[in-house]
Formats: structure tokens, sequence, C-alpha cells
């Protein structure tokens, strides 16, 4: 089992930064494939952006591709969302998950808040 706790969300106002960190504990070598995903107000979830440990180009939704930073400190087994340029739309529950390939485990989520 792999637990994840998000932090550093929060409100913003638009054109602002914040950056989102995910503990992984537990069975870590269950999560050397981590990313973040969202939901938006009345949207389906989406995934944002993926890092694989160990190496390899991260991966992003071409939307947020630009503003947003995907990185991770493998000695902690955390991973990082810096999210820069925000905009009112990126207002919502942002989600960490991990697994060995697939996103088997995920964390409560976390709530960020754009304003205008």
């Amino acid at each position: 089992q792999v637990q994840l706790v998000e932090s550093g969300g929060g409100s913003v106002q638009a054109g602002g930064s914040l950056r989102l960190s995910c503990a992984a504990s537990g069975n870590t070598d269950s999560s050397k494939y981590m990313g973040w995903f969202r939901q938006t107000p009345g949207k389906e979830r989406e995934w944002v952006a993926s890092i694989r440990s160990g190496g390899g180009s991260p991966s992003y939704a071409d939307s947020l591709k630009g503003r947003f930073t995907i990185s991770q400190d493998n000695a902690k087994n955390t991973v990082y969302l810096q999210m820069n340029s925000l905009k009112p739309d990126d207002t919502g529950m942002y989600f960490c998950a991990a697994g060995r390939s697939l996103f088997e485990y995920w964390g409560q989520g976390i709530l960020v808040t754009v304003s205008a």
C-alpha cells in the first residue's frame, strides 16, 4: 500500500503561483510513477502531469504545458507541481496519484482557488 498526502493548496489571485507537494509513504517501490490530476467545476477529472522516478522526461497535458512543472525529490518520496500564471479556470481539486505503471493509489485531494 502507498499513502499519498497533498499539501500546498490554497487561494491565490489570477497570475499568481502555487506549489503543490505530494508525499508518498508505505511501499514506495509501488509509487515509482507519480502524477497530478485535477477536477475543475463542471468537468471530469483530467490528467495534469506525470513523472517517473529514475529518469525520463515528465509529461504534461498540452493545455497546461508551459505554466505547470512537475518535479520530484526521490530522497523524500515527494512529487511537486509548480503552477504559475494561474487562471480562475485552474480552480479545482488537485489529486496526487501513484503506481508502478498505472495510477493505483490516490491522495485525498487538495483545493486550489484562483480568484480573478
